[in-house]
């Protein structure tokens, strides 16, 4: 199959080691670039090596960079002003968070304005539901806040709690889950909304750290339910993606250092998927017989593209 009058190269079975040719190829195939943040662009606070020059490089071949991260601890605004602290130029409109993918996901689905969000998580998500003119509860107030169990004694809740929203946390505490459970319970129709399923994640740049997955499985288990996920893998945020670029998913490539998020999302939605060792996932991992999730290409991390392209 060819694209842009370039043969496509051959492909090992399931997925292959990043090359030079295969480096060219990708970049001519495709229009625009999603990158995963943690792992990929940055470990907790600290860049990754050779990531200016990667992006800087691919946007100088006019390729639109979008960057879509399952971390709902911040909002968009303040991804941008961390990409700004870490030298690098991105504007608010590139970057789609889960806290973000949330918002929307109830603007979409006419949500009632005179309906409240219970919040598990932190400031990103509170932030964004804001924005998008919704009111919050929990979050960051209720950090502190703890259950009285004695006799006779109840946690009230706000029956107007029509969702919950179910993100990292790292000042969950049993107040937080016995909340929420209340709302999912015994509110009619409260929806559960996770951002996402993540396991592990990188909140510093020495250890894997406990993600999101933990809480909402937490609350899965509490409330005998499943969640609506907006984060990747699920498709909900391509669905913005492509009606505000306008570009189709099959010229579109997928970076991140996750199989079952970043690569199983851009599968799921026809991109071309490129994964990077820099974070989660080791090529002994990729290797592994008992993994089932193959991206088109792998290599170390995103400054090797750079180096493949000038060989």
């Amino acid at each position: 199959m060819a694209e842009n009058g370039r043969q496509a190269p051959k492909l090992a079975s399931f997925h292959a080691p990043l090359s030079s040719e295969t480096a060219r190829f990708l970049v001519d195939s495709v229009d625009a670039f999603l990158f995963d943040c943690d792992g990929v662009i940055w470990k907790g606070d600290k860049l990754i090596d050779g990531v200016p020059e990667a992006l800087q490089t691919l946007r100088s071949l006019g390729k639109k960079l979008v960057f879509v991260t399952n971390n709902s601890r911040r909002s968009r605004g303040k991804y941008a002003k961390k990409f700004l602290s870490l030298g690098l130029d991105v504007s608010e409109d590139e970057i789609f968070s889960s806290s973000f993918a949330a918002a929307m996901f109830l603007k979409l689905n006419n949500f009632p304005q005179d309906k409240k969000v219970y919040v598990i998580g932190e400031e990103g998500i509170v932030e964004e539901m804001e924005l998008a003119g919704f009111t919050c509860l929990g979050g960051p107030e209720d950090r502190d806040k703890s259950v009285q169990l004695k006799s006779n004694s109840m946690v009230e809740h706000d029956k107007s709690v029509g969702a919950v929203v179910v993100g990292l946390d790292l000042h969950v505490n049993y107040y937080k889950f016995h909340y929420a459970t209340l709302c999912i319970r015994e509110n009619p129709g409260c929806l559960f909304i996770a951002t996402n399923r993540d396991a592990l994640g990188h909140i510093t740049d020495t250890q894997e750290c406990p993600g999101a997955g933990c809480m909402v499985a937490a609350v899965c288990a509490t409330t005998e339910k499943e969640p609506v996920v907006v984060g990747k893998p699920s498709p909900f945020m391509m669905d913005f993606l492509v009606k505000r670029f306008q570009i189709n998913t099959s010229r579109m490539c997928m970076v991140g250092d996750r199989l079952d998020t970043d690569i199983l999302f851009g599968q799921n939605t026809g991109c071309k998927t490129l994964l990077v060792l820099s974070g989660v996932t080791s090529l002994s991992t990729l290797e592994d017989p008992s993994n089932n999730i193959h991206p088109d290409y792998y290599t170390s991390n995103l400054f090797s593209i750079v180096e493949l392209l000038n060989k």
